[in-house]
């Protein structure tokens, strides 16, 4: 990729990005155009690590409904929260698609609370 490129989307990513893997739970605060804010609390299943077009995947369950979303990271109308950091031993969490109710959870990591 050209240097003049690499600068370009440099000075377009985001620098406040909460630390944030796999098996998290995150809240996204999505602006939407008529000036309300929407929320999106779900699970990282997947992460793209691709410079300023990174997204991320998010699973979430709402009455017996499932729904993954897939997000832009470095987009200007999102922003994200953390909410709980997931305990997973794997890069990318397509086998919950399969799963219902507990058998889809994951389990919170408590060993490293103090961050």
């Amino acid at each position: 990729m050209s240097k003049l490129i690499q600068e370009i989307e440099l000075g377009q990513m985001k620098s406040d990005l909460p630390h944030f893997k796999v098996g998290d739970e995150l809240e996204i605060t999505i602006k939407m155009e008529e000036g309300r804010n929407q929320i999106f609390k779900g699970t990282v299943i997947a992460r793209r690590n691709r410079g300023l077009r990174s997204s991320v995947t998010l699973r979430k369950t709402s009455h017996g409904v499932s729904l993954e979303r897939v997000f832009p990271i470095h987009s200007p109308l999102l922003t994200f929260a953390r909410l709980k950091k997931g305990r997973v031993r794997r890069a990318k969490l397509y086998y919950l698609r399969n799963l219902a109710g507990r058998a889809a959870r994951v389990k919170e990591d408590v060993r490293s609370s103090a961050k």
